[in-house]
């Protein structure tokens, strides 16, 4: 049974969606404490500087592939050269991989959230709170599957009512939300060494560890090698501007890792006595610290429920992009309808969120080289999976099937690629180098050989 293809309606639709899917987690709290962690303002540069670069280059030929081909992940490479089906198989598998484990935080944010609003962040504030939490069996799991539930509602509207116009209000407020937050942190006592340190690059700071670091981050934070922006691609109408939707996704994106960077850089030098020792704990930053911080704060409360209202957007957003790819290889692979194959898709979202869940809990005594069960998946898939699928494509894209399939594409709805040229070497000389760099060293840093 063939399905008729839903699209986009506008550019601008495309843009927030795809924008909606690069902004999550990754932007509000992972982007704050590797920012801290590599001298604030020289990671800011960096970072600028390869989204600009190695992200344009990677995202233009993401979505230019799926406009090309009208198809998924899964068939998109295979569409273009037969011999090449295997790198649609393995870009599918990263969503697949990504959903369960990501679905498991963003319960964690909806508890939190709806702990603000029943007016309980004092004792969110407190030191076993968050552990005590996610080491419960019950719990975690029904917010989880609220979660993936609220995901699944948003996927069985369609890319228009549902995908579309979830992105059309949840982006503009997320950025409202996000500038009033910053605003009011900026604005605290104490915080200008905070803002000093987030702004002023320190070149004694420049190295390696935070060049991979920053690398790492842009494939998390743009959604790259995950089969996303090939699926998002395929619903772009063929008069849209890839060149310039690629640069606004940019904008959106950077713009709010940058205001999450002012929301927690600044915060955590009020209330930590000007040390960054507390933006290095990772996802415990956002659990454990900060409801410390909100606390503290007049009018801490309201400020906490916002900010976690905000990051369950930005999460919600993510998980969509993530389902959607999907659900929209399984349509294609089976030729089922899209709503069975959502609901399916959900249910398996939920049993394999499980044994992540509990690997904080009654589970976690199970380990890989002392991973925990989610750590292990995220291992895999974004040290390991996102990295080959992305050097494979820049492969493909540059060798095998020539950068003019994808130039091509794009000038054919635009009067000029202005980059053109720079894309040309960028796809087949300066990322695969920063690829094969970042996948060797995080697989060092993994397995406990290097220390990045």
């Amino acid at each position: 049974m063939k399905h008729k293809k839903d699209n986009f309606s506008s550019r601008l639709g495309f843009v927030l969606a795809a924008a909606g899917s690069a902004v999550g987690l990754g932007n509000l709290w992972r982007f704050p404490y590797l920012a801290a962690k590599y001298g604030g303002g020289t990671f800011l540069l960096i970072y600028l500087l390869l989204t600009v670069t190695f992200g344009f280059a990677l995202l233009t030929t993401e979505i230019a592939i799926g406009r090309k081909t009208g198809k998924s992940a899964l068939y998109a490479f295979s569409h273009l050269n037969k011999k090449w089906k295997f790198l649609g198989v393995l870009a599918s598998a990263v969503p697949i991989i990504i959903m369960p484990y990501y679905c498991v935080i963003g319960g964690w944010v909806i508890k939190y959230a709806w702990v603000y609003l029943s007016g309980q962040g004092t004792a969110a504030a407190g030191d076993q709170f968050f552990g005590d939490y996610i080491g419960q069996v019950g719990e975690p799991i029904i917010w989880l599957a609220v979660f993936v539930l609220a995901t699944m509602a948003i996927i069985l509207l369609g890319v228009n009512k549902g995908i579309e116009n979830m992105s059309k209000v949840l982006m503009p407020l997320l950025i409202a939300l996000s500038i009033v937050i910053a605003i009011f942190v900026v604005t605290r006592p104490g915080a200008t060494d905070g803002l000093v340190y987030y702004f002023k690059p320190d070149l004694s700071k420049m190295s390696a560890s935070a060049f991979l670091a920053a690398l790492g981050q842009l494939f998390y934070s743009l959604s790259l090698a995950m089969g996303i922006m090939i699926t998002y691609g395929s619903y772009m109408k063929k008069e849209d501007d890839i060149e310039l939707s690629v640069r606004n996704i940019e904008i959106f994106d950077t713009g709010i890792a940058f205001l999450a960077g002012l929301m927690v850089v600044p915060a955590v030098f009020v209330f930590n006595n000007g040390s960054t020792e507390a933006l290095k704990a990772g996802p415990t930053l956002m659990f454990i610290t900060l409801p410390k911080v909100f606390d503290s704060m007049a009018g801490g409360h309201i400020v906490g429920g916002a900010f976690f209202i905000l990051v369950f957007f930005a999460a919600v957003t993510s998980s969509v992009s993530l389902m959607e790819t999907v659900v929209s290889i399984f349509v294609e692979k089976s030729g089922k309808s899209r709503k069975l194959v959502t609901v399916a898709v959900a249910v398996y979202t939920i049993l394999m969120a499980i044994p992540s869940s509990l690997g904080f809990g009654i589970w976690s005594h199970i380990s890989v080289k002392g991973l925990s069960i989610l750590d292990m998946w995220d291992f895999l898939s974004n040290s390991v999976l996102m990295p080959v699928v992305a050097l494979l494509t820049c492969i493909f894209v540059g060798y095998i099937i020539k950068t003019k399939t994808i130039t091509d594409e794009i000038n054919s709805s635009t009067e000029k690629f202005k980059s053109e040229k720079l894309y040309v070497i960028l796809i087949k000389y300066f990322s695969p180098i920063l690829i094969i760099a970042i996948l060797i060293s995080s697989i060092l840093n993994g397995l406990g050989i290097i220390t990045l």
